[in-house]
């Protein structure tokens, strides 16, 4: 073989070698690193998961309510303390709490799904809320949550943190107001629920920046 044609000969031989070193290589990368889901896909499943979540907020809110309190009036409800002197319903913590879902769940899938994601709930709340309590429960329901709407839909181009924080303190005011005196004709015990329900708000507050700071890292907008 004369040298020329042996130099060729191993230059197709590297280059055949270097081929098949990059195909390896992608064949590792598919199987060991795969590729982060893409935005919508990941928006979906954030959606839903925090659906799922404001769902479970209902029925968790009425098992408190009747099991967890630091005080259980008999026939009625279970109560712990919000601040001092101040006591409120166990389950006002899942009221503030699902006011901030919500908002994550419009912010997810949309304001169509925000809307539903209401009527899901009012629905649930109907099922679980004690017999003498259904229309005062359901129709606080989703007076506030429809106010939390009206007030997170304009404001979200402002911030998330901004726009969840003033929605639900304007949900938790109308739960309470519209609840009471619904159910009791009276606005005395307004003040245990409104710092109940705004603990949760706050304590959900440092998560929302999180939650905000991880988008921007992911290029993941608003639904």
């Amino acid at each position: 073989m004369t040298g020329s044609g042996a130099h060729e000969k191993a230059l197709r031989a590297c280059g055949a070698f270097a081929r098949a070193a990059r195909l390896a290589k992608s064949a590792t990368f598919s199987q060991d690193s795969p590729l982060p889901p893409a935005p919508d896909h990941r928006r979906r499943i954030e959606g839903f998961a925090f659906l799922a979540a404001f769902a479970a907020c209902v029925p968790t809110a009425n098992w408190l309510i009747g099991h967890v309190g630091t005080v259980c009036v008999p026939h009625g409800p279970c109560l712990i303390p919000v601040a001092p002197g101040l006591t409120a319903p166990s389950g006002v913590l899942m009221v503030g709490l699902a006011l901030v879902l919500r908002d994550l769940v419009q912010r997810r899938l949309g304001v169509l799904w925000g809307a539903g994601a209401i009527l899901i709930g009012a629905a649930l709340s109907a099922t679980f809320a004690a017999p003498s309590l259904v229309l005062a429960s359901t129709a606080a329901f989703m007076i506030s949550e429809f106010a939390d709407m009206a007030v997170y839909t304009p404001l979200q181009r402002r911030g998330l943190v901004l726009a969840a924080a003033a929605s639900s303190a304007v949900g938790l005011l109308a739960d309470s107001v519209a609840f009471l005196w619904l159910a009791f004709g009276s606005l005395d015990f307004l003040a245990g629920q409104v710092v109940g329900k705004g603990w949760m708000v706050l304590l959900a507050l440092p998560a929302l920046k999180w939650l905000r700071d991880r988008d921007a890292r992911l290029g993941l907008a608003p639904a």
